[in-house]
């Protein structure tokens, strides 16, 4: 029975070994909509083991090839930990990457490769950058001293170091920009998630206000009335006709308060877009938005409100953005300037969705972006226009108007 379950036991330790864990840079590219083995493409560095024996006089000895059949799967064990593993064991596997290619340097200068592995894995453990520059330095002496000692070439003696710094700070600043991106993406999430609530508490107390009063009067009346009824028939008629009006008198306000709650999603989107840029250090000013625009267009505002805010935080180093609306008869306008470093690239996903969407309402996107002159963005949206047009006079000598484009004029 043992014998029967341990196949199962095995499979399934397999199983939790291979699955990165959730805190792993697997499962962070998996979070964004990645494979979670994007990062084995690193791999391909790792041809310089087999390429090294070119210029060492050795070749591809038999020492060669048996030291590569016995580290190099150990290499690829230890760099599977680091991406797949927990991040506090990452350290720990970066560190036994750079023990692994100390240990061999002796008679195996295609372990220089496991060095920078090793240094460039150590990144995504060391929080600041500064640490991690500090670790690098630490590292690289140790090694410069083992390969002086060695009487390794002075060409591998500075190359090395030289090359561990260079890759692993750019790692190291792709891991801090990705995690600015995540830490903004959160914060404009939960922005919005409080506008958002915010919102409905204020709709529930608008709507509290309207009809509370409203409804308790209707009620009292048509109580009034039923009372009435069998003793004053014209008393009952005037409460419920009293009753009426207070109904539709509070169907009306209903409709008005209903129609300005379209204009919420670009309000919203503009205090998020605030907090957003403030939490970055950018002082952001707007103006309040039109409240009678047509939902598709009022949402196709929000969404590019959201992309240039997002940019403004990330790419363009200003310390003040400003969101101005202009209401025309035909159209409406909204412009979004920064004092950044501006020079920024039309040809952009961000900028290329921004003008599908303003294609897409019929209208125009302007952008000026001089180096080091701010950016300014100029979004122009035409509106529907309701036109009255005179119809055949009626009998009694009046004209009648109507509304071209399906609505009627009231």
């Amino acid at each position: 029975m043992a014998n029967l379950r341990e196949p199962g036991v095995m499979h399934q330790r397999i199983v939790q070994f291979l699955t990165p864990a959730p805190d792993s840079a697997a499962a962070r590219s998996m979070h964004r909509g990645k494979s979670p083995w994007v990062d084995a493409v690193h791999l391909l560095w790792s041809a310089w083991i087999f390429v090294v024996p070119v210029w060492n006089n050795d070749g591809w000895s038999t020492r060669w090839i048996v030291t590569t059949l016995v580290s190099y799967p150990l290499f690829l064990l230890l760099y599977y930990r680091c991406i797949a593993g927990p991040r506090a064991q990452v350290r720990a596997g970066a560190l036994a990457l750079v023990l692994l290619s100390m240990s061999l340097l002796p008679w195996y200068p295609s372990g220089l490769t496991y060095f920078i592995y090793g240094c460039v894995m150590l990144c995504t453990s060391v929080g600041r950058f500064r640490a991690y520059l500090g670790w690098l330095a630490g590292l690289n002496v140790v090694l410069l001293a083992e390969t002086s000692l060695l009487g390794y070439p002075w060409q591998a003696v500075f190359s090395i170091p030289l090359t561990s710094f260079i890759i692993g700070i750019i790692i190291k600043a792709e891991h801090g920009s990705e995690e600015k991106d995540a830490q903004l993406r959160l914060s404009h999430e939960e922005v919005r998630r409080l506008a958002a609530t915010a919102e409905r508490e204020r709709i529930g107390r608008d709507l509290h206000d309207l009809l509370g009063h409203t409804l308790s009067l209707i009620t009292l009346k048509l109580e009034l009335s039923r009372k009435l009824f069998d003793r004053d028939h014209a008393a009952a008629r005037r409460e419920v006709e009293e009753a009426e009006k207070v109904a539709r008198h509070a169907l009306a306000e209903v409709r008005s308060a209903v129609s300005g709650i379209h204009a919420t999603d670009l309000a919203a989107e503009l205090a998020s877009a605030r907090l957003l840029l403030e939490s970055s250090g950018v002082c952001m000013e707007y103006a309040a938005p039109p409240t009678d625009l047509p939902q598709d267009t009022e949402r196709s505002l929000s969404l590019i409100l959201r992309e240039a805010a997002t940019n403004i935080a990330r790419h363009a180093a200003a310390s003040c953005a400003n969101v101005d609306f202009v209401r025309e008869p035909a159209g409406v306008r909204m412009s979004i300037r920064d004092n950044g470093r501006g020079g920024i690239d039309g040809a952009g996903n961000g900028l290329r969705g921004m003008r599908e969407r303003v294609r897409s309402l019929g209208g125009t996107l302007e952008i000026s972006s001089p180096l080091r002159g701010g950016t300014t963005m100029l979004v122009s949206a035409p509106l529907p226009v309701l036109r009255l047009v005179a119809m055949p006079a009626t009998a009694a000598g009046g004209v009648a108007p109507a509304a071209q484009g399906g609505h009627s004029a009231a």
